[in-house]
């Protein structure tokens, strides 16, 4: 896995939003499946993402500690606009990565872009995402991975797993984007953080 061309081949922030938007105007969404559902998805996604991208702040431990960084990463982001996830976590992810403004490299890229990129990722060769992939600016080497979501949403998707018999996609999906809500980007703010 040549992870220095993939990083190449990766957009930054801005590029990816444009990507979104040019696609939606298409009436598409990225990645390989194409469907009006993935396409709602993404039009609700993009919303949620332009509010956390006007709203957002960095809290000032996270500032701190960005600050403090002394080695240079690149942040590679394996993620779609039509998952929910994504819209909740990226937008956070790019203000860490503009907050410090000279150590990480954050870019982007669709989880089928590059087949059986996801699975190499994820320890159990799940297709889950967002998942982001912390490596040395230098070599290339991963230091780190995160995802594919904070661990408190990720208990909120296994209670809906453990309870498919009385609660419903809707519900789940409600029950997490009001935590996202809740939460304000702290959870993901401090798992990442723990690990540079």
């Amino acid at each position: 896995m040549d992870l220095k061309t993939i990083f190449n081949k990766a957009l930054p922030y801005d590029s990816y939003r444009k990507q979104v938007d040019a696609l939606l105007a298409e009436g598409k969404t990225t990645g390989n499946i194409q469907s009006e559902e993935y396409l709602e998805y993404t039009k609700l996604n993009v919303q949620r993402m332009n509010r956390l991208d006007k709203t957002f702040e960095i809290d000032e431990k996270t500032k701190i500690q960005l600050d403090q960084l002394d080695h240079k990463y690149k942040w590679l982001l394996v993620g779609d606009a039509w998952c929910g996830d994504c819209a909740q976590i990226v937008p956070i992810i790019n203000k860490m990565s503009k907050e410090d403004g000279i150590h990480i490299d954050f870019r982007i890229i669709s989880r089928d872009e590059i087949p059986g990129l996801i699975e190499t990722l994820n320890e159990n060769e799940s297709r889950s995402i967002p998942k982001l992939v912390m490596m040395d600016a230098d070599n290339y080497e991963i230091l780190h991975t995160w995802g594919s979501r904070p661990m408190a949403a990720h208990e909120i998707l296994l209670h809906y797993k453990a309870n498919q018999n009385t609660m419903t996609k809707e519900d789940f999906e409600k029950e997490l984007h009001l935590w996202y809500a809740r939460d304000k980007g702290m959870n993901i703010m401090r798992e990442v953080t723990a690990l540079i």
